[in-house]
């Protein structure tokens, strides 16, 4: 494949922005995502599901534009030399030159261990809202919403939305901590606490529990109840899910692969997102999270100075805001310390490699842990166990190296032999 000028790895909010921005001086650009459909995890679903009008706006600017060539359903694999990446499509690998590299792989949910979160119909917060929009049919069914955070009531929109009872949220922050958290809302982002206000009504009459925190998933094939303790005391609740999530860690695999800053668990950028590899840039929830407008503001930016156009004093107003509620949200439910009781010694924390915590407890860091218990050497390469362990036991990143996702056989054989050849 001949040189385009740029590449946006993602095609997420942050991503599509992104794309239209570089793109609207007719520049060559190749637009790569490893899902069917553009959107990523917050507009998941593809065109024609989206119910953000922003997402379809992009979208027909994007494919109105023969310049821009839309690579879906392809995986990173890793950068097969300087300024290549290396691919793995439905019909082999591909080998993709850029010059310049917009990265917005967005962020991954985090997971904290507790009894009873593998089995099955226990996911995570957002992963059940995914699982939703990807056609999970929950209509009928009993769900748990439980853990921190807006997303919370997000996921429980989307369950009553689609016929399913909530039978309860639980919020791991008390009254007074969420009474503090709307009154800054109140006081620097006034329509933020319009649309959480308006969500909240639209959940009017379902058992909203503040200071709560599931302790337990029952169940013996299946969950059935969620044990939850609220000041205190425990209830059990009968349900047929529970989704229970702890928010957002940006996922850094493919900056960290190309070399990119990574401080304080995100990608390191500038004003105009530029990292630390003079040509590549990131936006989006890599960044920090932030949530819809914030992957907006910083990909419009990102794609504007990637194709060397200034971005106007609207834009980066729009980005230090987006971030100023970035950092209101981490303040404001990032996990805290007394997580880390959830994991009895017996929880299983790396599924992939049925590790336990009382394995784990004995090791100060990933390299010892995994010599000893291939925690985080499964398929998903620590992406789920990982951020668990840094919070649980302080370990450092687990780190990755290549390919940065699963791979078919093939693929490898094929890039064997174009390297010999």
């Amino acid at each position: 494949m001949n040189a385009p000028t740029t590449v946006v790895l993602g095609a997420g909010p942050a991503g599509l922005a992104a794309a239209e921005a570089a793109s609207r001086e007719g520049r060559a650009l190749v637009l790569v995502d490893d899902n069917p459909d553009p959107g990523g995890q917050i507009w998941r679903g593809g065109p024609g599901q989206w119910r953000d009008a922003r997402a379809d706006a992009l979208w027909s600017h994007l494919r109105a534009r023969p310049h821009v060539q839309l690579l879906l359903s392809a995986r990173l694999l890793s950068a097969s030399g300087p300024q290549t990446l290396l691919l793995e499509t439905a019909s082999g690998a591909l080998e993709l030159p850029w010059q310049r590299l917009i990265v917005c792989t967005g962020a991954r949910e985090l997971l904290l261990p507790f009894p009873g979160w593998t089995l099955p119909g226990v996911t995570g917060a957002g992963g059940m809202q995914a699982l939703i929009k990807g056609g999970m049919p929950v209509a009928g069914k009993r769900v748990v919403v439980a853990g921190s955070g807006p997303l919370l009531l997000a996921v429980a929109d989307s369950v009553r939305r689609h016929g399913g009872e909530v039978v309860a949220i639980a919020e791991r922050r008390t009254t007074g901590e969420l009474a503090r958290f709307l009154f800054k809302l109140a006081l620097r982002h006034p329509a933020k606490l319009r649309q959480a206000l308006h969500l909240r009504a639209s959940l009017r009459g379902i058992r909203y529990l503040h200071g709560a925190t599931v302790q337990q998933a029952l169940g013996t094939d299946r969950v059935n109840a969620a044990r939850v303790s609220v000041a205190g005391a425990h209830h059990e609740i009968a349900c047929d899910f529970v989704a229970c999530g702890f928010g957002l860690v940006p996922a850094l695999e493919v900056a960290r692969m190309l070399g990119c800053a990574v401080h304080g668990g995100k990608v390191c950028v500038d004003s105009k997102q530029r990292t630390s590899v003079p040509t590549i840039w990131a936006a989006g929830e890599s960044t920090g999270i932030g949530g819809v407008d914030k992957a907006l503001a910083e990909g419009a930016v990102a794609g504007m100075d990637a194709c060397e156009l200034v971005p106007g004093a609207v834009h980066m107003r729009a980005v230090h805001r987006a971030n100023a509620f970035a950092q209101l949200l981490t303040s404001s439910f990032a996990p805290d310390p007394g997580l880390k009781a959830l994991a009895t010694p017996a929880t299983i924390v790396c599924r992939c490699e049925d590790v336990r915590s009382q394995e784990l407890e004995l090791h100060s860091d990933w390299r010892s842990a995994k010599l000893q218990t291939r925690v985080g050497m499964g398929p998903c390469q620590g992406r789920v166990c990982g951020a668990a362990c840094e919070f649980l036991y302080g370990w450092g990143s687990s780190g990755s190296r290549p390919p940065a996702f699963p791979v078919r056989a093939a693929t490898l054989a094929a890039v064997g032999d174009s390297c010999k050849g």
